[in-house]
């Protein structure tokens, strides 16, 4: 056990240092000795993070919430590995259980796990959007297709019957208003997704000025982001709006605010990046 300690004090000071994969193989060292600390886990993934391991990192932190299933750093580092990976909806479930353990255990690093939901629900929005963008695109291209061999067909039949010259130009130019209309159609559409979008009043916190994940109210009944008042209450405990006295202890969740600020993320997840 002492070996253990030993090598984690060293791989410690190692990874303070930027020399990630020694630290990484001292963690693993430790492990040997001791495989029942979840402090090793969690150090050895953060170490290969750093590295860019991010399987590794996931059976680290797996291993770890097996011994340790409520470790805030364990379900933090997994969602920075799962989001590496793409795999986004794995990313903001465990960035939202780091996120829930950290303030229950009132932690200081609660403004970095609120940052790393709001990035996990950017990109899955982001990733969701280049989804839905491309299938708009292969659909149009296979409506405009099937019209112009519909135009083709019409065409050919028009010139198997012996239709004269101006019948057959009349009607492929009615076969091109009607395929211009269709791409007027799907550009209107893009068009109109693509105006100016703005973040609502109530969705923005008046400190960090994000859109919140996690919002509290104050004995006025003013709304702030959780990890903002709690971090501006750290270094000065008044009301920001009255100066009055106020502590960490006499904040409430505003649980409809909440539940209205996660449901707008949802529909417009570009608003994480406000």
């Amino acid at each position: 056990m002492t070996n253990a300690i030993q090598l984690k004090e060293e791989g410690n000071r190692r990874f303070q240092a930027g020399d990630y994969a020694r630290a990484e193989a001292l963690y693993s060292q430790a492990l040997v000795a001791d495989q029942t600390n979840p402090a090793l886990y969690t150090n050895r993934a953060m170490a290969r993070l750093k590295l860019n391991h991010w399987d590794d990192v996931i059976a680290d932190c797996d291993q770890c919430l097996r011994i340790s299933p409520d470790n805030m750093k364990a379900h933090y580092y997994l969602s920075q590995a799962h989001l590496a990976l793409h795999a986004y909806d794995d990313a903001v479930t465990n960035a939202e259980k780091a996120h829930a353990l950290c303030v229950n255990a009132g932690d200081k690093s609660l403004a970095a796990i609120t940052g790393q939901v709001l990035k996990c629900k950017k990109e899955r929005w982001d990733d969701q959007e280049r989804r839905r963008i491309r299938e708009t695109s292969d659909l149009e291209n296979e409506v405009i297709e099937m019209l112009e061999r519909e135009r083709d067909q019409a065409l050919h039949d028009l010139d198997n019957d012996d239709f004269d010259a101006v019948t057959r130009k009349e009607v492929e130019e009615e076969w091109e208003q009607k395929i211009n209309r269709m791409r007027g159609v799907f550009e209107s559409a893009t068009a109109n997704e693509s105006k100016r979008r703005k973040v609502p009043d109530w969705a923005i916190d008046d400190i960090s000025f994000c859109v919140m994940v996690d919002p509290v109210i104050t004995k006025t009944g003013k709304s702030y982001e959780r990890a903002s008042i709690e971090e501006h209450l750290r270094r000065q405990p008044t009301d920001p709006l009255t100066r009055e006295p106020l502590y960490v202890s006499e904040l409430r969740p505003n649980l409809g605010l909440k539940q209205a600020c996660q449901e707008f993320l949802e529909e417009n997840g570009w608003a994480a990046d406000w």
